[in-house]
């Protein structure tokens, strides 16, 4: 993924480097694919945006993976965005290379961490094609707790936004037919603040964008209990197969049969062996 340019800078800019950046992204594809079966879009929930207004895409925190699969979607649905992220300050001294990909410590749960995601979000949300992601929930939380509770943060921010879309994004991880679990999310209706902005006190602002995040959790879940595959979009297939004996078995099976090795649950190999069980 090639990045269109280095922002200029500003104070309140975090820093970027378009080519650590690809080098993360590619590290991210190769680490994750091992792990998972495939990372998913909600196909109906595709979310395009004009291409000169800023975006604050704000997400829920169900897991430690949730800033990889979303480096995975930022770069690939929107490749011509330049994408920013808070993060908290302590972790990012841990793993300060982060500073470089666009991201900026905050101190969660106080008057300075809101204070600077105001700010930096504000100078962020000035350029048009900046893309600000954001885990509103603030902590690690069950997609399945309701109701969804946002931190207010998000809310003060999306008021002082003159001309920018919100759009809720709903992440969630389970296992379908695989060894390895699956990868799902879903964008929600984008909110206009052009339109919302003057309307709305942050009281308003945030009972709707957990009410908008919240029906984008519950659609997801509802195309996950399907376990239908042709409901996606893949950002990535990932690592198929059980592993060890039974595929290798499966394996020698299919060259001897002069048949192409499927390694998937549910693939041909699968089925042969089971119509044979029979």
């Amino acid at each position: 993924m090639t990045q269109p340019r280095t922002q200029p800078r500003h104070a309140n800019l975090p820093r970027r480097s378009p080519r650590l950046l690809a080098m993360f992204v590619r590290y991210v594809r190769r680490y994750v694919g091992k792990q998972f079966n495939a990372v998913r879009v909600l196909r109906e929930s595709t979310c395009d945006l004009p291409s000169d207004t800023p975006v604050v895409f704000y997400v829920n925190h169900p897991s430690w993976w949730d800033p990889l699969m979303l480096a995975l979607l930022a770069t690939q649905r929107y490749p011509q965005r330049q994408h920013y992220a808070p993060i908290d300050a302590a972790m990012l001294g841990k793993y300060a290379f982060f500073e470089r990909l666009g991201f900026f410590g905050i101190e969660p749960n106080s008057t300075r961490g809101a204070a600077k995601l105001l700010r930096v979000g504000q100078a962020i949300l000035a350029q048009p094609d900046a893309a600000l992601w954001i885990t509103a929930e603030g902590q690690f939380t069950d997609p399945r707790l309701r109701p969804v509770q946002l931190r207010p943060g998000l809310a003060h921010l999306a008021r002082r936004l003159p001309h920018a879309r919100i759009v809720p994004v709903a992440i969630e991880y389970i296992f379908w037919d695989e060894s390895t679990p699956e990868a799902l999310m879903a964008f929600g209706d984008p909110i206009n603040t052009a339109e919302a902005a003057k309307q709305w006190d942050v009281t308003e602002w945030q009972r709707e964008l957990a009410h908008r995040l919240e029906r984008t959790m519950d659609r997801l879940a509802t195309a996950s209990q399907t376990r239908d595959p042709a409901l996606f979009d893949n950002l990535l297939d990932g690592r198929r197969g059980i592993g060890g004996v039974y595929d290798l078995w499966r394996r020698c099976k299919a060259w001897a049969r002069g048949q192409r090795f499927d390694p998937s649950h549910g693939g041909s190999s699968f089925d042969n062996d089971t119509k044979e069980a029979r």
